[in-house]
């Protein structure tokens, strides 16, 4: 039986991945946040979902010379090649790393690399290209989106010349509406033969392109790529196979997520504590949309949270967080995706792990920021419970469009979408 692997890069007998082109900058923004994501799990994501719907064909490598990378990658069920050092330099290639790759791995005759910047690709575009080079014949498939730019020709300083039009007539300018556009290579992902790969190429022979959605092709390449990637990441992300349930419960520490942590004493030994009224607003919108919300502490604060007149259960003293969270999702007989969680302690670590979607504010400590799927900008007490609930409120967006994701997915195999 030939095999794929799959790339983040992919290839037959599994899809693959790559930190792109080796470098140290690149290496840590695949293990940035987006859409409460980190990159290299959404790309493993979009690989496995491949590997489910043909699990005798295809595996996920991710290929890192990263050790936090390669425990991501292992944690999420793909598997790693160890780079070399030769490979794994600022200058290095991502065909570099796939013919060593090759080197290690005969069983391998096609491979997909799959850009982990791109993180609005879904596993339905790779199926269809799958079935581009394994039911089609075509040697490589890349992907394309549809630009509508008009180009002009350089003019560079010194130069005694006017600018002239590359694709339009000045005279006849198209409307937009009224104009095709033109197909550009976008770098989402290249798949290719390995008889090509071995002559150094990742694009010949019998070629065809893949045109992704336009909403769909974003690229992260430098910081000011990421608010943007975000944004489009919660409209038009993938979020895994399994549908989106909609969050019932959110469960809030109170010091130091609801409260920045600080306890006033006064003269007669009377403690105090202040709040943002922004998180109050962001409890009572999460209540107007059905979601209940509940306040847990290891302290004694319930004077405190009588004052606040907030209207929630909450928990005092609670010695094991966990149990508690596990009683209330038991109580009100959720599944643990209908729960979400906000903390900013070790002892929110568990819980963190537990709900189906997990924040923590920006000065949260570290333990909790790495088990936290969404990490706030805003500082505990300082607006943290406000931005995780429009956090929320984005992510239940997803619901609709993830159940038409699946139907995507589903067909997909009967529409090879290439030209």
């Amino acid at each position: 039986m030939r095999n794929a692997a799959g790339w983040p890069g992919v290839g037959r007998g599994g899809p693959s991945g790559l930190s792109r082109d080796g470098g140290p900058q690149p290496s840590r923004a695949r293990l940035r946040c987006s859409g409460g994501q980190r990159q290299s799990r959404r790309c493993q994501r979009e690989g496995n979902n491949r590997v489910y719907q043909e699990p005798s064909l295809w595996r996920v490598w991710v290929s890192t010379d990263h050790d936090e990378i390669e425990k991501v990658a292992k944690q999420f069920g793909a598997q790693v090649h160890r780079r070399s050092p030769e490979v794994s330099q600022d200058s290095s290639t991502s065909l570099e790393t796939i013919r060593e790759f090759l080197n290690h791995h005969h069983e391998v005759d096609i491979v997909g690399n799959i850009q982990a910047t791109s993180p609005c690709l879904h596993p339905s575009d790779l199926i269809k290209v799958a079935n581009l080079i394994q039911k089609e014949g075509f040697d490589s498939v890349f992907s394309v989106v549809r630009r509508h730019q008009f180009r002009w020709s350089e003019v560079k300083k010194g130069e005694n010349k006017m600018t002239e039009p590359q694709n339009l007539n000045p005279a006849k300018r198209y409307r937009r509406q009224d104009w095709p556009g033109e197909l550009y290579e976008n770098g989402s992902f290249y798949f290719a033969k390995r008889h090509l790969i071995e002559k150094g190429y990742l694009q010949g022979g019998k070629m065809a392109y893949y045109e992704m959605r336009a909403e769909h092709s974003v690229d992260i390449d430098i910081d000011i790529d990421w608010p943007i990637a975000e944004q489009r990441v919660l409209s038009f992300g993938y979020f895994g196979k399994d549908p989106l349930k909609e969050v019932k419960l959110l469960v809030c520490s109170v010091d130091g997520c609801l409260t920045n942590g600080r306890i006033y004493v006064t003269e007669d030994h009377k403690e105090m504590v202040s709040y943002d009224y922004r998180d109050i607003v962001g409890i009572n919108l999460l209540k107007k949309r059905g979601i209940q919300v509940r306040l847990i502490s290891e302290r004694d604060c319930s004077k405190s949270l009588s004052a606040m007149q907030l209207g929630c259960v909450a928990e005092v003293n609670a010695t094991n967080k966990l149990q508690v969270l596990e009683n209330w999702q038991k109580d009100i007989g959720l599944s643990w995706k209908e729960v979400a969680y906000l903390g900013n302690e070790e002892s929110d670590v568990e819980c963190l792990k537990k709900a189906g979607m997990s924040g923590v504010p920006a000065d949260a400590c570290a333990l909790a920021q790495k088990a936290a799927g969404y990490i706030c900008k805003s500082s505990g007490g300082c607006g943290a419970v406000r931005e995780f609930a429009e956090h929320i409120f984005l992510l239940l967006e997803k619901v609709n469009s993830a159940r038409k994701q699946m139907e995507e997915v589903n067909s997909a195999g009967e529409d090879t979408g290439g030209k």
